[in-house]
């Protein structure tokens, strides 16, 4: 392959019209994305959406009906083993021999691999190095998956598929996983990522692509996802002591409401709209309890934008 010409990003994945039909279901519809190389890419959607098939087809293990796609610049459907040496995968639940140490099995694996990464650096890379000696059924469910991961990466790949791979995590082994994650991407490393956790994807991707009933509902940043940065806002905030609602100004009560105690603002244009209220509080020499200006998360949006393809099963 050419070098890019300056200043443009080099891509992982390019899909283009993809379709595959079981029968006479579609299970795709014609979809189409790019993944940047060095970016993590979230692949989005509720069960039965088609995010299974289309990581399937990306990875060389399941066939198109139609469309062109592009996996570090080959056919995924003929690959072979070149390009499989060049993936690395962390399935949903995987298994492996119970009585194996953390380091023999990791070693194992590196021997199906002609450049494979170092066994240490691996395992110190997902944070196993207190369990190289252990044996993997004394690890605790977050350590197995820190497991899968290691033996994804141990023939140095390019690129990596995460599978919903913090389910079933407490809250201090996701945020180690997320660390290790993020650490891959420091590497160089693309990432695939499809997963149930908004607050996950949030955190980690560059890229969501959200899939209902085959096609793509909606793509982009985090950040910006369904226009959620643009969406109206809400100011949440409670009286001021010795203050009540016929106190409030006029611009404000507008458009406000009570709820459980709070007033409830909605406004698209928050900044002026606190201006307004910071301004009328100082004046009187109070605070506003619990002030927070509040943007749809990302869950909301993500439940909005599926929201018909979940009723309909």
């Amino acid at each position: 392959m050419d070098p890019p010409a300056s200043g443009t990003i080099p891509i992982a994945i390019s899909v283009d019209g993809l379709r595959k039909s079981y029968g006479d279901i579609d299970a795709l519809r014609g979809i189409s994305f790019t993944v940047d190389r060095g970016a993590i890419f979230a692949l989005l959607g509720p069960n039965g959406a088609g995010k299974t098939t289309t990581v399937e087809i990306l990875e060389g293990h399941r066939r198109r009906t139609a469309g062109d796609v592009s996996v570090l610049g080959v056919d995924p459907e003929h690959g072979g083993r070149d390009l499989r040496e060049r993936l690395g995968i962390v399935l949903q639940s995987a298994g492996f021999d119970r009585e194996l140490t953390v380091s023999e099995i990791v070693r194992l694996f590196a021997s199906f691999y002609g450049h494979p990464r170092r066994t240490d650096d691996v395992i110190a890379l997902v944070g196993l190095d207190e369990k190289r000696s252990a044996r993997t059924k004394a690890l605790s469910g977050g350590q197995r998956r820190r497991l899968d991961l290691a033996l994804a990466l141990i023939g140095d790949p390019d690129l990596i598929f995460l599978d919903e791979p913090t389910t079933g995590f407490d809250p201090n082994a996701r945020r180690h996983s997320w660390e290790a994650i993020e650490r891959l991407k420091a590497l160089g490393k693309t990432i695939v990522l499809t997963s149930h956790y908004l607050d996950e994807v949030q955190r980690l991707a560059d890229w969501v692509v959200v899939i209902a009933d085959g096609m793509i509902v909606a793509e982009g940043p985090p950040s910006s996802l369904g226009g959620r940065d643009v969406s109206e806002a809400e100011i949440v905030f409670r009286l001021p002591e010795g203050q009540c609602w016929s106190d409030l100004p006029e611009a404000v009560r507008r458009t406000a409401s009570e709820e459980d105690g709070f007033v409830v603002v909605h406004t698209m244009t928050p900044t002026q709209a606190l201006y307004v209220l910071t301004a009328w509080a100082v004046a009187r020499g109070s605070e506003l309890p619990a002030l927070r200006v509040l943007r749809p998360s990302l869950e909301d949006v993500y439940l909005e934008l599926t929201k018909d393809a979940t009723e309909q099963r």
